[in-house]
């Protein structure tokens, strides 16, 4: 596979196609939520809860992604070409199986998942219907993530970008036929959605295949999709399960502090929707650049450059505090057009708009662990983000929303209390890490047999 040269790339030129390509994959969700948002306030309250769910199942496979996207920068990064690929091949082997199984028990158990997360029954039926269809499919999205993190990896990443543009279209166009029913198309809310979400992600994923096919020029060995090399297996585990350990704790947490909104009522569920919708569009900053100096760090840890990629880390750093900062206001004082785009109904709206003014203080916390934890996981320092982040996500965060939330009935900015002191705790807590240069000794990189 001709890639580039990962360690003469900006950061910028890595990161502006995973920026678009995470911008996309967010507005594919918004897309879902703006356009349901026309049909049904309480439609958008059930697929916004049952997408908590599908985004818990979707960590505990993206643990192979992770370890593949690590794994195979830091051996293109020493010059192990073969064993890269071989590694490509191995992770999508066992993310195929393995989302088979979430896949199926996802669509088996629907009912009684949603039962536990105590949703209003007037949103059963739907979320019931969403989380069948998108949850029991839900291993065509453990393919995209896998398939994708190997083409980035490689450096390829306007691919898995031009892909993302694809489905987002795709699923814009299949949204509004089955939402408003056009030329006498049939309406079918939020099972039509789901239906739309699930063909959008299958044809993405058969382009993807085709392009790393096309692009490896035969070199993988595809022998590794049936033939596991041991090490290999345990590289993929020792990285992807910590770093999705930590992800699936986050993700558990929301569905715990979910579980307490619930009990807030339909109203402030949906308000939590609404606004979590559009703070996407200010971590994604951080998000993208995470991800991107996650792949340059890795390529210059294989290198053995590991004054280098400590610099870049800080640097990646700053630019992603400051952009999520300077974001996090424009988002405020737009905060009534955009919540606007969704809903008028004045408690929404007022509620909303609280909740993204304290969200200025939140984000640059969460620049800290989008960032460094990248940094961190791409050296093969996985281990002590998860400890840490068990730790806080539900000792602080978990905790804080409860007492907040609940106990002192400060409703959702409550809740955002929690999430600021969380953020910044781990953020501050995982700088410290980076400086102290312990990851230096935890790459993955093996001598070739």
């Amino acid at each position: 596979m001709n890639q580039t040269d990962i360690k003469k790339q900006s950061l910028f030129a890595l990161t502006w196609p995973i920026f678009i390509e995470i911008l996309l994959h967010m507005l594919m969700g918004n897309a879902d939520t703006l356009m349901l948002s026309q049909y049904s306030d309480s439609s958008v309250a059930a697929v916004g809860v049952s997408n908590q769910v599908i985004s818990v199942i979707i960590v505990m496979f993206g643990f192979v992604a992770a370890g593949a996207g690590v794994l195979v920068a830091q051996n293109l990064g020493a010059g192990k070409q073969k064993t890269a690929g071989a590694i490509a091949v191995t992770s999508l082997s066992l993310n195929l199986w393995f989302s088979l199984l979430l896949s199926i028990a996802l669509f088996v158990f629907s009912k009684q998942i949603l039962k536990i997360m105590d949703l209003p029954a007037e949103l059963m039926g739907e979320a019931g219907v969403y989380l069948n269809i998108v949850g029991g499919l839900i291993f065509v999205q453990a393919l995209i993530m896998t398939v994708a993190a190997v083409l980035r990896s490689y450096g390829f990443t306007k691919d898995t970008m031009y892909v993302t543009i694809g489905m987002n279209v795709l699923n814009i166009i299949g949204n509004y036929t089955v939402i408003f029913g056009p030329f006498g198309f049939p309406v079918l809310g939020v099972e039509g959605v789901a239906y739309s979400t699930i063909i959008s992600r299958f044809l993405g994923f058969t382009i993807l295949l085709f392009l790393l096919l096309r692009r490896s020029e035969k070199t993988l060995p595809f022998a590794s999709f049936f033939s596991y090399n041991k090490q290999d297996i345990r590289d993929l585990l020792n990285i992807g399960i910590p770093s999705a350990g930590e992800q699936l704790s986050y993700n558990a947490s929301q569905m715990v502090i979910t579980y307490f909104i619930a009990q807030l009522g339909t109203m402030a569920l949906t308000t939590k929707v609404y606004v979590q919708n559009i703070m996407m569009f200010i971590f994604l900053f951080a998000l993208a650049i995470g991800q991107g100096t996650q792949i340059l760090i890795g390529h210059l840890i294989g290198a053995g450059e590991i004054d280098t990629a400590y610099k870049h880390g800080i640097k990646s750093l700053q630019i992603s505090i400051v952009i999520s900062t300077f974001a996090a206001i424009i988002i405020y004082f737009a905060s009534d057009f955009l919540l606007g785009i969704f809903t008028d109904n004045a408690t929404i709206l007022e509620k909303g708009a609280a909740l993204l003014l304290v969200t200025i203080i939140l984000e640059p916390g969460r620049a800290f662990n989008l960032v460094v934890i990248s940094s961190l996981r791409a050296a093969g320092d996985v281990r002590f983000p998860v400890f840490v982040g068990i730790l806080s996500m539900w000792g602080v965060s978990v905790t804080f929303a409860w007492f907040f939330g609940l106990y002192l009935g400060l409703g959702l900015i409550g809740v955002w209390i929690a999430f600021i002191t969380d953020e910044w705790l781990r953020g501050l807590l995982m700088l410290r890490r980076w400086r102290s240069k312990a990851w230096v000794k935890e790459n993955f990189i093996k001598a070739d047999s």
